[in-house]
C-alpha cells in the first residue's frame, strides 16, 4: 500500500513538467443566461496545451461544440461552436491535487441566431485541477464563467468540463533515470547536495527571497523582488500610463489623475468638483453660469432661510479663490408689469449680493442687475414654474 501511495506522489511531482504537450478530450455541462431561450446542454470538445515556452502562463488552444434547443416561444435548434486562446497556471505542481486557474478570450458561432444572439467575441475565466493517475495521463476538471456582449446587452455561461489529460512530447529538460549503484552513492550524494535555485517569475530575486512572487514579466524590481511605483501612487511602473503622478493625488486603476465630474479637469485642480454632466467649464473646472437655486416668495426680495446653505457656499468659493469676481442676475416669474418686475429683479440680486458681502467677499468683486421676467427657465401658468422662474444666478468671471 505504502509503495502504491509513493507511485502516485512521484507522479504527481513529475506530471507534464518534461512534455511539451497536453491534449484534453472533454465533456461537459453548459449552464446559459435565460434572456438567450436556450436550454441548459451538453458540450463536448478539445483542449490543447502548449508547455515549451519560459513562462509560468501557458498558452491553450479550446474548441467546445454543442447543439442546444431553443425554448420559450422559439423552435428548433442550433449548432454552437466555440474557439478560445487561454493562459493556464498550474499552482503546485508537487502535489496528488494540481489546482489551476486560466483566463482568455474567444469567438462563439451559432448556425441560428435567434433570440437576438449573434455571433461575437467573449472573455473567459476559470479555475480547475488536474487529479494525475500516471507522469503522462491525469483527470482534469474545470469550471469556466463565459461573458458574451450578445446584441447590445451582455450575456453569461457556466460551464463544467471534465476530460482525459494526455501529456507527450519529451522536452529538452527530461533526463533518462539511470539506477544508482551503491559504489556511486557518495558521488551522486555530491551532486544532489548541489543547491538549486528558483525563481518563477524570472525577475532575479529568488522564489526564498521574492516578497512579490507573482511580479509581471518583464518588470523591474527592488531587492524584495516587488515592481517599482516610482510616483508612489499605488500603481506599478509596469502599468502606470501616467508615471509622473504628483504625489497624494487620488488615481485611476492607470495611474492616471481622476476626473470625477468628466468636465476634463482632474479633481487635483478642479476648484467646482460637482460640475454638472456636460456644462461647459473653464480650467479651473468652474462653468461660467451657475444657478444658484435661490428663491423668493411672490412679490419679495427677502432671501428664505433654506436658501442660506446656497449663499454661504458660494462665498465660500468667493473668499477662497481670489481670482474671481462675481454678477448677480435676478429673475422674477411672469405676474405683474414688467416694469414692476424689472425692480423687483434689481432688488433681489441686490440683496444676494448684500449678503455676499457680509460674509467677507469684497465689494468690488460682486455686481448685480435684474433681467425682469426674462428667460424663464419653467412654465409661468403653474405655480411651480413661476417658482423656478424666481430665481438667481449667477457669472462667474475669471480674471
Amino acid at each position: 500500500m505504502k509503495k502504491i501511495a509513493a507511485s502516485l506522489l512521484v507522479a504527481a511531482s513529475l506530471f507534464g513538467s518534461d512534455y511539451n504537450y497536453e491534449l484534453t478530450p472533454v465533456v461537459g455541462y453548459d449552464i446559459a443566461e435565460g434572456n438567450i431561450n436556450l436550454e441548459n446542454y451538453l458540450t463536448y470538445g478539445l483542449e490543447a496545451q502548449y508547455n515549451g515556452v519560459d513562462s509560468a502562463i501557458k498558452p491553450e488552444l479550446s474548441v467546445l461544440y454543442a447543439k442546444p434547443d431553443y425554448e420559450d416561444g422559439y423552435t428548433g435548434d442550433t449548432d454552437v461552436w466555440r474557439v478560445a486562446l487561454n493562459g493556464v497556471y498550474e499552482y503546485d505542481k508537487k502535489g496528488a491535487i494540481i489546482p489551476m486557474a486560466k483566463f482568455g478570450v474567444g469567438y462563439e458561432n451559432l448556425s441560428d441566431n435567434k433570440s437576438g444572439n449573434t455571433n461575437s467575441l467573449f472573455g473567459d475565466v476559470g479555475v480547475g485541477a488536474k487529479i494525475p493517475f500516471t507522469d503522462m495521463i491525469a483527470l482534469k476538471l474545470e469550471a469556466i464563467y463565459m461573458a458574451k456582449f450578445n446584441n447590445f446587452r451582455w450575456d453569461n455561461n457556466l460551464v463544467a468540463l471534465a476530460g482525459l489529460n494526455i501529456a507527450f512530447g519529451a522536452s529538452a529538460r527530461q533526463v533518462e533515470e539511470v539506477p544508482v549503484k551503491e559504489e556511486k552513492v557518495e558521488e551522486t550524494a555530491a551532486v544532489a547536495a548541489v543547491p538549486v535555485v528558483l525563481d518563477d517569475d524570472k525577475d532575479g530575486v529568488p522564489n526564498a527571497k521574492d516578497k512579490c512572487p507573482l511580479s509581471n514579466a518583464g518588470a523591474k524590481v527592488d531587492a524584495n523582488g516587488c515592481e517599482f511605483d516610482s510616483d508612489k501612487d499605488g500603481v506599478v511602473d509596469f502599468i502606470d500610463k501616467c508615471p509622473n503622478t504628483p504625489a497624494g493625488v487620488a488615481v485611476d486603476a492607470k495611474g492616471c489623475t481622476l476626473d470625477s465630474d468628466g468636465d476634463g479637469v482632474v479633481d487635483s485642480q478642479d476648484k467646482c468638483a460637482n460640475t454638472p454632466k456636460g456644462q461647459e467649464v473653464n480650467s479651473d473646472g468652474c462653468p461660467h453660469e451657475i444657478n444658484l437655486h435661490i428663491n423668493f416668495e411672490n412679490a419679495s426680495a427677502k432671501v428664505d432661510s433654506a436658501s442660506m446653505v446656497n449663499v454661504d457656499k458660494m462665498a465660500n468659493f468667493l473668499n477662497l479663490n481670489k481670482n474671481y469676481s462675481i454678477k448677480i442676475v435676478g429673475y422674477t416669474d411672469s405676474k405683474g408689469s414688467a416694469s414692476f418686475n424689472k425692480k423687483l429683479s434689481q432688488r433681489r440680486a441686490d440683496a444676494v449680493r448684500k449678503l455676499l458681502i457680509e460674509k467677507g467677499v469684497e465689494p468690488s468683486r460682486v455686481s448685480a442687475e435684474g433681467r425682469g421676467e426674462a428667460n424663464p427657465i419653467a412654465d409661468n401658468a403653474t405655480a411651480e414654474g413661476r417658482a423656478q422662474n424666481r430665481r438667481i444666478e449667477a457669472e462667474l468671471i475669471r480674471k
